[in-house]
């Protein structure tokens, strides 16, 4: 792809369109499946899990399904009542565990209040946890090992590497410390390699004067869940920024990012929708098919 560049003169961000990647990235793994599939006779299958009526997390399951199964993969849903106990869901979550056409397994986050998240992520048995959220993924990847990266992390790994924005040596700033996003980027970011080896600063929302570290940041990444929370004062000139943020305004979805004020400033920007979240469904994908080579190895 053509390097990132940024003009002082024209002061526009160029546009980091997950859309138009993560469908390239989806081919790429098509072609990764019918070779499993012709190779040793196996077929990636991801079963996803949605609790509840949640209509943003039908949503996001239901283009997960649609993408898996143009991908070539098999698609297990489901669909489970908001009143479903933890045991109930303990208890499909083993036979997943077990079925050895099951190669990931996707629970939606949030649950109900009354399921404790994570019991439920500690369920999931390691080899099969393709969103890389349970203890001993995270583990292998503090320690320089990762099996499976956390999608939404290395959706935005991706952006930045195909986008050709050199991340070695700069300086980036993440805003949120969830383990979704924000603990798994950091760690991340911080590996030794050519996709990585930046200097990273995690903030969230008790850090003061935040505005005084974004303004350091060559990269600047939001996850916090706040509507157009970082302004353009608030990002230094030329930096790139990605935003994770999805909030819903007048029936209208915006991110954490004032896209209008600080595209002027930026020299590389995700927009909302069509940036980070077609790279996180992605990189689910890249997760079962991995996933499914190493459990037919």
């Amino acid at each position: 792809m053509t390097k990132v560049l940024f003009s002082q003169e024209t002061m526009t961000a160029a546009l980091l369109d997950g859309k138009k990647l993560a469908q390239a990235l989806q081919a790429e793994i098509a072609v990764g499946v019918a070779e499993l599939l012709q190779r040793r006779g196996v077929r990636p299958g991801l079963a996803t899990v949605l609790v509840g009526d949640n209509q943003a997390s039908q949503k996001y399951v239901k283009n997960k399904r649609i993408a898996c199964e143009k991908a070539g993969m098999t698609s297990f849903s489901h669909e489970l009542p908001a009143g479903t106990s933890q045991a109930e869901l303990l208890a499909l979550i083993a036979r997943l565990n077990a079925d050895p056409a099951v190669h990931g397994i996707l629970v939606q986050l949030p649950l109900p209040a009354h399921i404790k998240e994570a019991v439920i992520v500690d369920a999931v048995v390691p080899l099969k946890d393709v969103d890389g959220f349970g203890p001993e993924n995270l583990g292998l990847l503090t320690t320089g090992r990762p099996r499976y990266i956390a999608c939404t992390p290395h959706g935005i790994q991706q952006l930045l590497l195909r986008n050709q924005i050199d991340v070695a040596g700069a300086h980036v700033v993440i805003v949120g410390r969830s383990n979704i996003v924000g603990k798994p980027l950091a760690l991340l970011l911080m590996q030794k390699g050519v996709e990585a080896d930046a200097t990273v600063t995690v903030c969230h929302s008790r850090t003061r004067d935040l505005g005084s570290l974004t303004r350091q940041a060559d990269i600047v990444v939001m996850a916090i869940g706040r509507p157009r929370m970082l302004t353009a004062d608030m990002v230094k000139p030329g930096a790139v920024v990605i935003d994770v943020g999805t909030n819903l305004i007048d029936n209208k979805l915006v991110g954490d990012v004032d896209f209008a004020a600080v595209s002027q400033i930026a020299s590389a920007i995700t927009p909302v929708p069509g940036g980070v979240g077609p790279m996180t469904i992605t990189m689910l994908l890249y997760n079962t098919l991995q996933a499914a080579r190493l459990q037919s190895s």
